[in-house]
């Protein structure tokens, strides 16, 4: 049995939880409740946890093979036991700060304790010894992902293709000793995946002296969560994958654009893709008072965030949608202090389709803090941007086509060896008939340019040049896309609706953001209240 059939199983529970009258959006909630204590007990079996993080009383072991209401009732017995480390009684029972935390407010909605029951003698029919093959962390993180695909989760839920978070890590090279962070780490996908980067070429971590060890478990790695169900689902997952962190978890419950992310420590790495959309009611959620350009668009805060908290030589790649790099007044000072503070070396545009949004557009920025040649220089940091165009004339990427590693080897071997950026590199990268695809009338970024290299996906374009023809916009592209003449290319119907909606509640975001940047905070209000209507939001 693969992972992937293993992942449907326990997907198929799905409708038990229905029966039991559960929303699917709260399918995983309720299953990883269950599904956690199984897999701590699989993992313990195995030997591959050490110590059994689960108090007496509160195990496997301790549900099956019982029915009816006594087990419903031990089961809701565990869940307080493991949520507030007391029994009913009140006597302490564990005082395992990151087992606290992972069970905070936990409570299962089932009623029916045959629903439960079925559960879990499903759990135990599973082929757990095929599971351990590959890893149970991975079979967790396979059902996160099953669930960002097939569940209409409500907009600014993104899911990171596994294929671009590995690409991205495989990129920047995380080592043992740095300190990795992510400031909005979801389910912990991009720490879970420098861990085991730094783990395939360190023999599993056999390589390491002991205290280098007890550093990549417990210190390396950082994340920040805003919402407290993702991050219960972000401590699972790392500790599954043998990440312990600090007391309560390698991910803290906070939020990144306030004083949590103000805390935290320089950071040799970080990888992140931050919420896409505004801050709610303006700019309240955004109360760093050390950013130096305030806005009410999180992924402008987001980026001051990372690029400042970066250590001298630290490096970073982040996910971001296109009007991060063409947005004017506050975009543009954010665009030019990072090209001032960093090398921003290099641009991914990706193509779309890929996150659960089709109309959003998306590139990655491979940024270096200091220069090139001097990781401590804090001027004019950035002499050449490379940009590789993963989007135009690519395929609309979806549950029918998969976006996968096969799309981003060619940038991988462009992007070379080194993790800071600085491999020598060569203009001139034709994947995915990029030879065929036409050159718009006119370009700036084609004057002057030998045309076969102007049809290469793999562009170099001087600070200079940047700053003089496009003002210090990044939105820099020089192929045509056919699907904006050709008809008979276009995209879903669905899929041009999902773009256009995007792109007109961003605009909306960007214009509350500025009126109450303006002071006319109650007209932004009675914005909102119109909208709402003509939508029929419910609150």
């Amino acid at each position: 049995m693969t992972n992937n059939d293993i992942v449907q199983k326990l997907w198929n529970l799905c409708d038990v939880l229905r029966d039991d009258g559960i929303n699917y959006s709260d399918y995983v909630t309720e299953l990883v409740l269950l599904l956690f204590i199984k897999m701590v007990h699989e993992n313990t079996e195995a030997g591959t946890l050490k110590k059994h993080p689960l108090p007496e009383g509160c195990r496997w072991t301790d549900l099956n093979g019982k029915s009816g209401i006594n087990l419903l009732n031990d089961y809701k017995r565990i869940l307080l036991s493991l949520s507030t480390g007391k029994d009913g009684d009140g006597e302490r029972v564990h005082d395992d700060a990151l087992v606290s935390a992972i069970y905070a407010d936990a409570q299962t909605r089932l009623r029916e304790p045959r629903h439960l029951e079925q559960m879990i003698k499903t759990l135990d029919q599973i082929d757990w010894f095929s599971a351990q093959k590959d890893g149970l962390g991975d079979l967790y993180e396979g059902l996160l992902e099953k669930n960002a695909n097939e569940t209409k989760s409500g907009a600014g839920q993104y899911f990171t293709p596994r294929a671009l978070i590995n690409t991205m890590v495989r990129c920047l090279q995380p080592q043992p000793g740095e300190r990795i962070q992510d400031p909005a780490a979801g389910t912990a996908g991009f720490l879970i995946a420098a861990h085991e980067f730094i783990k395939s070429q360190t023999d599993d971590l056999y390589d390491l002296a002991t205290a280098q060890k007890a550093f990549q478990t417990t210190e390396a790695y950082v994340g920040i969560e805003l919402v407290p169900g993702t991050r219960r689902l972000a401590l699972m997952n790392c500790l599954l994958h043998g990440m312990e962190g600090g007391e309560e978890g390698v991910v803290q419950l906070g939020n990144a654009l306030g004083q949590t992310g103000a805390g935290l420590e320089k950071a040799d790495v970080i990888l992140a893709n931050p919420p896409f959309g505004t801050s709610k009611g303006g700019d309240a959620s955004i109360t760093r008072d050390d950013l130096t350009y305030k806005t009410s668009n999180k992924q402008l805060a987001f980026l001051q965030h990372i690029y400042r908290n970066l250590k001298p030589g630290g490096r970073a790649a982040v996910v971001l949608p296109d009007n991060v790099l063409f947005e004017a007044g506050v975009g543009t000072d954010v665009r030019r202090d990072l090209m001032n503070k960093c090398n921003l070396h290099t641009i991914l545009r990706l193509p779309t389709g890929i996150f659960y949004a089709q109309g959003v557009k998306t590139n990655v920025l491979f940024f270096t803090k200091g220069s090139a040649s001097d990781k401590y220089q804090e001027e004019n940091c950035t002499d050449n941007v490379w940009v590789y165009d993963l989007r135009t004339n690519m395929s609309n990427f979806g549950k029918r086509t998969p976006f996968g590693n096969q799309h981003l080897k060619p940038f991988e071997a462009v992007y070379g060896d080194s993790p800071i950026g600085d491999s020598e590199r060569k203009e001139g990268e034709y994947s995915f008939h990029a030879e065929s695809i036409e050159l718009p009338e006119h370009s700036e970024e084609n004057e002057g340019i030998d045309p076969r290299l102007a049809h290469s996906r793999w562009r170099s374009f001087s600070r200079q040049w940047i700053a003089e023809h496009k003002g210090d916009s990044l939105d820099i592209s020089w192929l045509k896309d056919s699907d904006s003449v050709d008809a008979a290319n276009l995209p879903e119907p669905s899929v041009l609706a999902a773009e256009a909606m995007a792109e007109l509640v961003q605009a909306l975001g960007e214009l509350d953001g500025l009126m109450r940047e303006l002071g006319a905070e109650d007209e932004a209000d009675g914005a909102r209240v119109l909208l709402r209507e003509v939508l029929g939001e419910v609150q």
